[in-house]
C-alpha cells in the first residue's frame, strides 16, 4: 500500500513538475519576446524621436541594470515567498510600466516607464524567480528542464520581433508597445494566481542550527562565503563575457542590418529566426551539457558565436543574399547556450540553501553585461558612424567566455564549506 501511495505522489508531483516546466515555458516566451523587440522598437524610436543610438540604447542598459541591480533581493524574496507571487507582482508591474511607456513624450518620460517601472517588473517576473523555480523542482535535471523552460525565450523572440514591427507599421510603436502590456498582464497574472506553484514543502532550509552531538554539521553554500572564493569571481566574469557579445548583437542586429540596406521587415524577420533556431538550441544545448559537460559545450557554443559575427558583417556588405539567415541560425544557436548552460554552472559550484541569493548575485553582473553590451556599441556607432569596433570587442568576449569557464571547471567543484 505504502509503495503504491509513495508511487502515485511521485507520479503526481512529476506531473506538477512538467506543468511547471510549460508554464515557466510561456511566462519566458511573453517576457523576453518583450525584451528582445526592442531591438527592433530602437528603430522606431530613433527615427520618431530623432535621438541618438547611444541614448536610444542607454534606455535599454538603464533597464537591465535596473532590472540585474534587483536579481540578490529578488533571489531571496523567490527563495523567501515563493516564485509564484512574484510571477503575479512582476506581471502587474510590466503591464503598468509598459501602458506609461506608450505616453512617452520626452526621453526621460521613457527612461522613467521603460527602464524603471517596467525593469522592475521584468526582474520580479523573469529570470531569477524561473531559475529558482526550475532548479527547486528539478534540482537532478537542472541543465535539462532549463534548457526546455527557456526555450519559451526562443518561442518569443520569434513571435513578437514580427509583431512588433507589423504594429509598428500599421497603427506606429506606442499601439505596438500597448499591445505588449495587455500580453503581459493577460497572461503573467492569470499564471501566477493558477499555474506556477513552487514544490510542496518549499521554505527556506534552516543551515545555522547547530549540529546535535556526534551529528556532522551540514554542507552548504551562502553568499557570504561564496563571494570569498575565486571560483565565484571566475562564473562572474564567463557571465560577464558571455553575455556581453551575446546581446550587443541581439539589441542592434536589426538597427545594423536596416543600416545597410535590408528592409525593417526583413530584418525583424531575422530577428524571429534568431529566436526560433534558438528553441532547439536551448533544449539541444542543456541535454548535450548534462551529458557532456559544461566547458565543452560552451566551447562550441561560443564557436557559433564568433562565427556569427563574420555573417554578419558579410550579411550587410551582401545584404540581398541569404548571409542574413545564416548570422541568425549561428547566433541563434550561440546565444542560445546561456539559458540552460550558465545557470546550471552556478548550481553545480553552488548549489544548496544559499543557491537563490548566490545566483541573484551573479545575475546582477549578467546585466551589468547586458547593459554595457548595447550601450558600448550605440556609443561605438554614434562616435564612429559604424559598429566595426563594437564588433571586435564582441569577437574578443566571444572567444575568451569558453577559456574563462575551462579555468572555471564546474564539473570539478570545491566542496562546500561545512557548519
Amino acid at each position: 500500500m505504502n509503495l503504491t501511495r509513495g508511487s502515485e505522489e511521485k507520479t503526481l508531483r512529476d506531473a506538477r513538475a512538467w506543468i511547471i516546466v510549460a508554464a515557466t515555458f510561456v511566462s519566458l516566451a511573453v517576457i523576453y519576446g518583450i525584451w528582445y523587440s526592442y531591438s527592433v522598437l530602437l528603430v522606431a524610436l530613433v527615427r520618431h524621436f530623432g535621438w541618438s543610438r547611444s541614448l536610444t540604447s542607454g534606455a535599454f542598459s538603464v533597464f537591465v541594470l535596473i532590472h540585474g541591480g534587483l536579481g540578490p533581493v529578488v533571489g531571496w524574496l523567490a527563495r523567501r515567498f515563493g516564485s509564484s507571487r512574484l510571477f503575479l507582482i512582476g506581471g502587474l508591474l510590466m503591464g503598468i510600466g509598459l501602458a506609461l511607456t506608450a505616453e512617452t513624450r520626452t526621453w526621460w518620460h521613457f527612461y522613467l516607464a521603460f527602464s524603471g517601472i517596467t525593469a522592475v517588473g521584468v526582474s520580479l517576473a523573469g529570470w531569477v524567480p524561473a531559475v529558482v523555480l526550475i532548479q527547486a523542482w528539478f534540482p537532478d535535471r537542472f541543465a535539462t528542464a532549463m534548457g526546455i523552460a527557456s526555450a519559451g525565450i526562443g518561442v518569443g523572440i520569434l513571435g513578437f520581433n514580427p509583431l512588433v514591427q507589423i504594429l509598428i507599421s500599421t497603427w506606429g510603436w506606442q499601439w505596438a508597445v500597448r499591445v505588449e502590456a495587455i500580453l503581459a498582464i493577460g497572461w503573467l497574472i492569470p499564471a501566477g494566481l493558477w499555474l506556477i506553484r513552487d514544490p510542496p514543502g518549499f521554505s527556506v532550509p534552516r543551515v545555522d542550527r547547530p549540529a546535535e552531538p556526534g551529528e556532522r554539521p551540514p554542507a552548504y553554500w551562502m553568499l557570504p562565503v561564496a563571494l570569498k572564493t575565486w571560483r565565484f569571481w571566475g562564473v562572474a566574469a564567463v557571465y560577464f563575457t558571455g553575455n556581453l557579445v551575446t546581446q550587443m548583437l541581439m539589441i542592434h542586429q536589426v538597427a545594423y542590418l536596416v543600416d545597410h540596406r535590408v528592409s525593417p521587415m526583413l530584418a525583424a524577420t531575422v530577428g524571429g529566426a534568431v529566436g526560433l533556431v534558438s528553441i532547439g538550441g536551448k533544449v539541444g544545448w542543456g541535454v548535450l551539457s548534462d551529458r557532456i559537460g559544461r566547458e565543452t559545450t560552451s566551447a562550441l557554443a561560443f564557436g557559433c558565436v564568433a562565427a556569427s559575427l563574420g555573417a554578419l558583417i558579410l550579411a550587410g556588405r551582401y545584404p540581398d543574399s541569404w548571409l542574413p539567415f545564416l548570422y541568425a541560425v549561428l547566433i541563434g544557436l550561440g546565444y542560445s547556450v546561456l539559458s540552460p548552460v550558465f545557470p546550471a554552472v552556478a548550481g553545480d559550484l553552488f548549489g544548496g540553501p544559499g543557491f537563490s541569493t548566490i545566483y541573484g548575485a551573479l545575475y546582477s553582473v549578467i546585466c551589468l553585461a547586458l547593459a554595457a553590451g548595447p550601450w558600448l556599441a550605440g556609443k561605438i556607432f554614434d562616435l564612429t558612424g559604424d559598429y566595426a569596433a563594437a564588433f571586435w570587442i564582441g569577437l574578443g568576449s566571444a572567444i575568451v567566455t569558453p577559456l574563462l569557464l575551462w579555468l572555471v571547471a564546474p564539473r570539478r567543484p570545491n566542496p562546500a564549506p561545512r557548519g
